[in-house]
């Protein structure tokens, strides 16, 4: 008798954790190239963190017109209000400390995933 309540209880757990993994909703994806301009803030200064960086280059995207090969348009970080929001979402979501290095250094192609969750939005990045 365990077994089988144990079994039902493992089985309702398993759907469970399915329909809340299912509550996250992809809302937007697009590829980008870190090149040496999303390197540096409008001052000048150096970046030294990953979401600093995809920050710049998003920025540089839609304010200010600096475009590398490779970079796609997105309608979230449009928004200065959403490219502020990047460092949340970014600890919220998925980075490699390779993909963060590569990010950091530059002269990469990033793949970004953004995300409407349960617990706020998120970005998952990957260097390809």
């Amino acid at each position: 008798m365990k077994k089988g309540l144990l079994a039902v209880a493992a089985m309702v757990c398993g759907l469970l954790s399915a329909e809340i993994a299912r509550a996250d909703e992809l809302i937007e994806q697009y590829n980008a190239y870190i090149g040496e301009d999303d390197l540096y803030n409008s001052n000048g200064g150096r970046l030294t963190q990953p979401w600093q960086v995809i920050r710049q280059d998003r920025a540089n995207y839609h304010r200010f017109n600096i475009r590398q090969r490779g970079d796609q348009g997105d309608d979230f970080f449009a928004s200065a209000r959403n490219r502020d929001l990047a460092e949340r979402m970014i600890s919220r979501g998925t980075i490699t400390r390779q993909a963060a290095r590569a990010l950091l250094n530059g002269d990469c192609n990033i793949h970004v995933e953004i995300y409407r969750g349960g617990n706020g939005d998120y970005i998952d990045v990957t260097v390809y």
